[in-house]
């Protein structure tokens, strides 16, 4: 019963990127280019769309977070962590750098593959690549590395 509930919000959450058009990368770049503010070209539409989105989340979250557990797990797995590493700095950081240079973040960039884009799939294999540099990275010792891993459920 859990995969197929995972499907069918997986399959509402694609739906919602390609509607949405989060997963035309013309049309996120043209979101992020604020220089065309002044110019009259920027597009504004997306900010609705992570203005509807937050609020989804915000109520989502204030009601599932009321029961005693998961439907599909025995506990809630929340951070628990408060402090700011350099992890918590670099990835936001390369993330937001990668969504402006290409217009894909991983959602809209897999949804996009399912039309055949080549710019899609370029992306997703270059984001393949860097999943399996960052748990190279992550089992090096600690002395030839910087950032240190983290338990992944506890962060």
């Amino acid at each position: 019963m859990a995969i197929l509930v995972q499907f069918a919000i997986g399959l509402i959450f694609g739906l919602g990127l390609i509607v949405s058009g989060m997963s035309n990368p013309a049309k996120v770049l043209n979101f992020l280019d604020v220089a065309g503010i002044q110019a009259g070209t920027w597009d504004a539409s997306l900010a609705f769309v992570m203005a509807g989105a937050v609020a989804v989340t915000f109520v989502g979250f204030s009601r599932v977070l009321k029961l005693p557990r998961p439907f599909f797990a025995d506990r809630f797995y929340l951070p628990t962590r408060r402090d700011i590493d350099p992890r918590i700095v670099a990835g936001p950081a390369i993330f937001g750098i990668g969504w402006g240079l290409v217009g894909f973040c991983p959602g809209p960039a897999l949804t996009a593959l399912g039309f055949g884009s080549l710019s899609a799939v370029i992306f997703v294999v270059a984001m393949c690549a860097g999943m399996v540099l960052a748990r190279f990275i992550a089992q090096l010792p600690s002395s030839t590395r910087y950032i240190t891993p983290a338990d992944p459920l506890e962060t």
